[in-house]
């Protein structure tokens, strides 16, 4: 997974063959169900946001088909990027 992957938090996708926008909030989930997995990002239904935690969509950045919008970035997420990075390529 490289580095320029990793959208920021905030940004609203389409998924592909998706009807409703997500927007991402988080990073490397690790499902502990029968199908265990890593997934790229967590997000929650946008514009309505996170109404339930058990409404979470797990997705892997190669199901975005579109980018609405980008969410904030500055040198402190870049950082958290970079570590990010490193992090999964150990775990690879």
């Amino acid at each position: 997974m490289e580095n320029k992957k990793y959208l920021p938090l905030g940004t609203v996708v389409l998924l592909k063959g998706g009807k409703k926008r997500l927007m991402i909030t988080g990073f490397c989930i690790v499902t502990k169900n029968e199908n265990a997995g890593m997934f790229d990002y967590c997000g929650c239904l946008y514009p309505e946001g996170n109404v339930s935690s058990e409404n979470v969509a797990l997705f892997n950045h190669d199901q975005i088909e579109k980018i609405y919008s980008l969410g904030y970035s500055d040198e402190e997420e870049k950082k958290f990027k970079e570590k990010l990075d490193k992090l999964t390529k150990k775990n690879q």
